[in-house]
């Protein structure tokens, strides 16, 4: 399934129902009266977060969404059905902004969550609405009220537990790959991984989402190479996962730039708990990985795990200290239970 995070959809309510002009016509009875029904109410769009989906993919295949129109009011008081109301899926952690692409109307981070995003049109009345003790036959009968309309922007962030981040050929989809059933492309090229990638790790009773991000480079925060499109999705992360060659030729520069581009796209980034491992130390000698680790500390990196993705040496310990952190951080969250499910 390809990946999109970003669409633009046209969604329109549906139109009340018009009201009915109808008067009583049975035998025998005289000046019968008006007896013609309401409209009936127009149908409303809805968004919902469902946990299946992790892509927009079906909004760019289909960008205009209507609700059913009221049915008219008849004859003999009969009110017009309601329209039917439609409903949009959308993957947990989607955002809806308004044309602008700015302004925030709801943020789908709850799996099962429903909001009401347009209203129906009311139903025009029909003429019985319309009688009194003044006007014992009126002739006038409303037509619906329209349903409202307007384009939107739907905006995922991934929720996953932990990001991985790490320049390019850093070893990230190799990792994903040792630790979960996904399967990644992986080359010796940069920019093999051109969509975010999850997997679900599972070690002993308890299980972890992770997300692997295209590789970031330097200015990625200003538009350059693919970093810009998906920093956005660490901002869902409880914990990043920060990969590194330990064999290219300047391992802490290399951490640098990714922290760089990670406090100035968001300072929040700056602040989440972090672990490093350090990749490919089968390269390395095991002095020059000794001493790689050391520099790492002096420079305030606490949790760094010297890791061989591609042969899975040294994954355990770094897959213990992910479970730990974000069962701590599970516990400090509390989920809202006030989240609307219609608009007031």
């Amino acid at each position: 399934m390809k990946f999109l995070d970003e669409a633009k959809i046209f969604i329109k309510s549906g139109d009340g129902g018009n009201g009915c002009m109808s008067f009583r016509h049975e035998k025998f009875i005289e000046f019968g009266g008006p007896n013609g029904g309401n409209g009936g109410r127009g149908g409303d769009v809805f968004v919902e977060a469902v946990h299946d989906l992790n892509t927009l993919i079906d909004y760019r295949y289909q960008q205009h969404f209507k609700a059913a129109k009221g049915g008219n009011g008849e004859g003999y008081n009969r009110t017009g059905a309601s329209g039917n109301s439609i409903t949009l899926k959308v993957p947990v952690g989607t955002q809806i902004f308004e044309d602008d692409g700015d302004t925030l109307i709801v943020d789908m981070n709850i799996s099962g969550a429903k909001f009401c995003l347009l209203n129906g049109g009311d139903g025009g009345f029909g003429n019985e609405h319309y009688k009194s003790s003044t006007n014992r036959a009126p002739r006038r009968a409303d037509a619906g009220w329209p349903g409202e309309e307007k384009r939107i922007w739907l905006k995922l962030k991934l929720i996953a537990d932990v990001g991985l981040v790490g320049l390019p050929n850093a070893g990230k989809s190799t990792f994903l790959r040792a630790v979960s059933r996904t399967t990644p492309k992986i080359a010796d090229y940069p920019f093999t991984t051109l969509h975010p990638q999850l997997g679900v790790v599972r070690s002993f009773d308890s299980e972890f989402v992770i997300a692997d991000l295209p590789g970031l480079i330097s200015d990625a925060s200003l538009g350059r190479g693919l970093g810009h499109k998906f920093l956005k999705h660490t901002e869902r992360c409880s914990i990043l996962l920060h990969i590194i060659d330990s064999a290219q030729y300047d391992p802490i520069a290399a951490y640098r730039t990714i922290r760089n581009e990670l406090r100035i796209y968001n300072p929040i980034l700056e602040a989440k708990p972090e672990l490093v491992a350090l990749n490919k130390v089968e390269l390395l000698d095991a002095n020059v990985a000794e001493e790689l680790a050391r520099k790492f500390k002096q420079i305030g990196v606490d949790r760094i795990f010297p890791i061989s993705a591609a042969s899975k040496g040294g994954i355990q310990p770094v897959i213990s200290e992910l479970q730990r952190t974000i069962a701590s951080t599970r516990q400090s969250i509390e989920l809202p239970t006030d989240f609307p499910l219609n608009k007031s």
